[in-house]
């Protein structure tokens, strides 16, 4: 158990930091490392290993992937960025608008590779109109993580709480997609208020040369768009295990003629998914020293049961801005099977995660690409000067999700 723990709070200290300290080792690194030390070591079994990886979110996850990144290779988010960018409008309508625009993407589509592919654009778009980018960078990023929870196929923490608490497509929506959609508003005020007369750069910014537009291909658009209304239509209508839906709409797209399968899967996050295999199979080794469970006993015993939305939903919250969103889930969605109301304990562990990841930089995955494409591009978004947005947005959209979530779901 000593190894087996050490080992752990090492992956999870790597989890918080983004590395493994004294080493030049990441955080998906840290987990596979960790897996590789517990099997040699003998603290889980190769068998064991293989059977503690979910095959089924991982499927999903990568499927869910490939769907998304026909979108970046046809030019999508190119265009949409180049066309909301361009309307002629005020400031605060057009944060209005970018609002919209990123939760309804982040929705339906994974939020991450919208965020990868759509950042650049808005820099180089607002210098290119004077515009401060910073007030749309941060609307971009928070109206993603927060818009992401309506939906299971938003973010990969959605998919692994659904999986996990075994939630249909339909009643996680019915738990999450209010308070998600609520949430765009509440991100838009904050940010109009705070930057209201500083809209306009004060002095050159970074470059304000238009990147090259993107070939913009309608059919290829037409394409995925009818694979994703397809897939989401499957996960609604029927009772396909939901990796295979994910799985046969990737395998539509990467069938084509005109774009090659290598520029289709070079936008899939295969860190990420290797970061997740490795963390089901850390944490399946913690778990069979009895350790968690007694944690958790603990905690019932404190007054703080897990089983219960409420509780949950603050100590999630918490534990995603240590070690990120999405191992947070990963660490306590296995431990949720013996009670409770699924739908209300998804919802917690969504709107938990997704609303709390605006505290800070390092709080979800979106957070990190914005900030660090934007200084890239000479736009730095310093820790303070994102805190001091995404705290009153985090802590108004998790009290509206405990509102939520008190009076209508739990």
């Amino acid at each position: 158990m000593d190894l087996t723990l050490l080992v752990f709070l090492l992956v999870y200290v790597a989890m918080g930091l983004g590395h493994l300290p004294g080493f030049n080792v990441d955080r998906t690194g840290a987990a596979i490392v960790g897996a590789l030390v517990l099997m040699a070591a003998e603290r889980i079994t190769p068998a064991d290993a293989w059977t503690a990886i979910d095959y089924r979110t991982i499927g999903m996850l990568f499927g869910l992937m490939v769907v998304s990144s026909a979108f970046a290779v046809s030019g999508f988010y190119d265009w949409t960025a180049r066309r909301v960018g361009a309307l002629e409008v005020r400031p605060p309508a057009l944060l209005a608008i970018l609002v919209l625009v990123a939760g309804g993407l982040s929705a339906l589509l994974t939020n991450d590779v919208v965020v990868v592919a759509m950042t650049p654009l808005l820099v180089s778009i607002t210098l290119a109109r004077g515009l401060n980018p910073v007030p749309f960078l941060l609307a971009f990023c928070f109206a993603a993580n927060t818009g992401s929870a309506a939906t299971i196929i938003g973010s990969p923490q959605n998919m692994i709480a659904a999986q996990g608490l075994g939630l249909s497509f339909n009643g996680y929506l019915r738990a999450a997609l209010v308070p998600a959609v609520l949430s765009l508003p509440v991100v838009w005020a904050v940010l109009a208020f705070l930057y209201r007369g500083r809209w306009q750069l004060e002095e050159p910014r970074g470059s304000a040369a238009p990147l090259p537009p993107a070939a913009f291909d309608r059919v290829e658009t037409a394409k995925a768009a009818a694979v994703t209304l397809g897939v989401v239509a499957a996960f609604v209508l029927s009772d396909w295990p939901r990796e295979l839906i994910a799985l046969t709409g990737a395998s539509l797209l990467l069938v084509n003629r005109k774009i090659a399968s290598t520029d289709m899967l070079g936008h899939v996050d295969g860190n990420l998914l290797l970061m997740l295999m490795g963390l089901f199979v850390v944490n399946a080794a913690m778990a069979a020293t009895g350790l968690p469970q007694q944690v958790l006993a603990g905690l019932r015993g404190a007054g703080i049961d897990l089983h219960e939305p409420l509780p949950l939903l603050l100590v999630v919250s918490a534990l995603s801005n240590v070690v990120g969103n999405n191992p947070a889930v990963m660490l306590l969605v296995p431990f949720l099977h013996a009670g409770g109301d699924p739908e209300a304990l998804g919802a917690a562990l969504a709107l938990g995660t997704g609303f709390s990841s605006n505290l800070i930089v390092f709080g979800s995955l979106a957070g990190i690409i914005v900030v660090e494409q934007a200084a890239k591009q000479g736009v730095p978004i310093g820790f303070g000067e994102f805190a001091r947005a995404g705290l009153p947005v985090a802590l108004a959209c998790l009290a509206l999700a405990a509102v939520w979530i008190a009076a209508f779901v739990a």
